[in-house]
């Protein structure tokens, strides 16, 4: 959600993917079909409750000592391990889960004109429509986006706010306010299962940049050609995710060079480890890489909050964590570059990355 501005660019036509599944098209547009080598192959089992990391946010703010400490323990073996993890009780009244599952399915529910309204610019992330798209010959995501800067606020753009559902921006004010709050108290038990003082990251950070981004992605006739969301990592420090009820199974994590498939926990929220904590750790806690796939009959309703540092923070490797064992892997940079570099490319795994890398000389 970068401020700065950045030129036009040329996407060509970008078919509303609503509105290429209400036509039911004996073909997929050629534009979304993907490449042979980026095509899912769609699993028909998911990973077992069991084998995915959850947290209980209730153990870590119980005033119990032992039972805070073995959560934390927990906490960073899902940060080391898998770079995602899943937060049960985590205080987030459900009534309000609700409601922004609520708001967020009026919306796309909306006819397309009243939609258009907020259109996404080219070359930006906040409004309607498709993120990250910068040619015209590039393969489109099966999704429509509809994304919003909201804290500080002069990442704003007022115009963007819908005035339908009438009780859109009230309810997404509340909820980002309340998952704001969740952030802030995830990194400070990240911070502390580094061996770090609580109040690390918060000090760090400055000014927190939010956004928000509601994503729908309709059934697919042909979920075995197209991708919903294409495969990066997160340019945030946290990412929150919270799939709407009733939703199909989209959402995938590389894990040991496997797409896995998760299926949310009910009333869970689903976490995952931004770039910029894997740079703040020297790579102790990576980013993981994820992508989102389609369903042949079910739509998917999706809503992200990305958190991350204030745009004129200096970011790089934790003095703390840098010694010969792991020596430091990335450079010192200002995360409004990053942020600026992030969204001006297309998403392509964790190649982002690339700009915060210290880069070997001769090769080496």
């Amino acid at each position: 959600m970068s401020p700065m501005p950045i030129s036009p660019v040329k996407v060509g036509i970008i078919d509303d993917v609503q509105e290429l599944r209400n036509t039911k098209p004996s073909t997929i547009p050629e534009r979304f079909v993907r490449d042979r080598t980026e095509r899912p192959k769609l699993a028909t089992c998911l990973l077992s409750p069991s084998d995915i990391p959850i947290i209980d946010f209730s153990k870590l703010t119980s005033g119990k000592r032992d039972e805070c400490q073995n959560e934390i323990k927990q906490l960073a073996t899902a940060c080391k391990d898998w770079g995602f993890f899943q937060v049960i009780n985590h205080g987030i009244d459900l009534s309000l889960l609700e409601s922004i599952e609520k708001v967020a399915e009026d919306f796309f529910m909306l006819p397309l004109e009243e939609k258009q309204k907020y259109p996404m610019a080219p070359g930006t992330v906040q409004g309607y429509g498709q993120a990250f798209v910068f040619s015209e010959e590039q393969k489109l995501d099966w999704c429509n986006m509809f994304a919003l800067g909201v804290e500080p606020h002069y990442i704003r753009n007022p115009k963007l706010w819908p005035t339908k559902p009438s009780n859109f921006s009230e309810t997404v004010e509340v909820y980002s306010s309340e998952v704001r709050k969740l952030c802030q108290n995830l990194l400070k038990y990240v911070s502390m299962s580094l061996g770090l003082q609580g109040d690390t990251f918060e000090k760090m950070f400055g000014e927190a940049v939010q956004a928000i981004r509601m994503n729908y992605y309709p059934a697919c006739s042909r979920p075995d050609l197209v991708l919903g969301l294409s495969p990066h990592s997160d340019g945030s420090a946290l990412t929150v995710l919270q799939q709407v009820k009733n939703s199909s199974v989209g959402l995938q994590i590389l894990k040991d060079n496997t797409w896995v498939p998760v299926q949310p926990l009910p009333n869970a929220l689903v976490i995952n480890i931004g770039d910029t904590i894997e740079v703040l750790t020297n790579g102790i806690y990576k980013s993981v890489e994820h992508r989102a796939v389609t369903h042949k009959e079910k739509d998917r309703l999706s809503i992200v909050t990305f958190y991350a540092p204030s745009y004129e923070v200096e970011l790089g490797p934790m003095p703390e964590l840098v010694d010969d064992s792991n020596p430091r892997m990335y450079k010192i940079y200002n995360h409004g570059e990053y942020s600026k570099h992030y969204i001006t490319n297309k998403l392509q795994g964790k190649r982002s990355l690339d700009f915060a890398k210290i880069q070997c000389k001769n090769g080496n």
